[in-house]
């Protein structure tokens, strides 16, 4: 490319988080980097927007390096809205989400804040990887996936990622020599058996604390969840078009 590109980094577990931070080490080996993420923890927002509400956004500094970072009060679909609407001169050539503190595999991604920022991104038309590791401490390595995490940034800036398409990539919890290789996947059809735990506070109040157990049914050897439990990179275009095409013939024949 004749000149750096313009990318835009947030995530969803806040400007602070250790994650965050290292992905905007990789984009800055890459590129002009504007960081705009959320000034605490919002995971599991899902795709979430301020409306009701006012929205606050300071530039800091968290730490050394040419990027400019600004810290938002609101979700992560909020920050990448602030981005394009206010804060950038120009539409970034490329969004990055993450790197989220644990995976977004299968059904994780309708929730995750993480991909989220990147769909936000996709719906206006920027290039956008959301990047998760199956780690959910918040001192997780991430430098065992660093050099991945550049190869496939340059990979999606030569090559284009598809339109409307945001990549969804997870890296296992492995040393750098351990991990197999990057395989493209699908979705694993897998869910949540959820359960609520009820307790009650000092002061007599009821309260539940959401807990539950994953459940992964699919047996197939072509998706993220098995790749992850493989040692491989998982890969999966994801699509903010949620219709079901294939059920529309069927639903002709209703007597509507």
């Amino acid at each position: 490319m004749d000149k750096k590109p313009l990318i835009l980094v947030t995530n969803d577990d806040g400007i602070t988080a250790p994650g965050l931070r290292t992905l905007i080490e990789v984009m800055n080996e890459i590129g002009k980097v504007v960081v705009v993420a959320p000034d605490s923890p919002q995971s599991a927002m899902g795709h979430a927007i301020t409306i009701n509400s006012t929205l606050h956004c300071d530039q800091i500094k968290v730490t050394d390096g040419p990027q400019l970072e600004y810290s938002c009060s609101g979700t992560p679909a909020d920050c990448v809205k602030l981005a394009v609407n206010e804060l950038l001169d120009r539409k970034p050539d490329l969004c990055v989400s993450g790197i989220n503190h644990g995976s977004n595999s299968s059904i994780n991604v309708i929730y995750s804040g993480t991909m989220s920022a990147a769909m936000e991104a996709g719906i206006e038309g920027i290039p956008a990887i959301g990047f998760s590791l199956l780690d959910y401490q918040w001192n997780a390595d991430f430098s065992q996936i660093k050099n991945f995490v550049k190869q496939i940034t340059i990979e999606a800036l030569n090559k284009g990622i598809p339109k409307d398409v945001v990549l969804n990539v997870n890296f296992p919890k492995l040393k750098q020599e351990e991990i197999k290789g990057i395989k493209i996947c699908r979705q694993a059809r897998a869910s949540w058996v959820e359960e609520f735990d009820k307790r009650t506070n000092p002061m007599g109040r009821e309260y539940y604390w959401l807990t539950g157990t994953f459940i992964n049914e699919d047996k197939g050897e072509d998706t993220d969840e098995w790749a992850l439990h493989n040692g491989f990179i998982s890969v999966v275009p994801t699509q903010f078009d949620l219709t079901a095409h294939h059920c529309i013939q069927q639903l002709n024949t209703w007597s509507l």
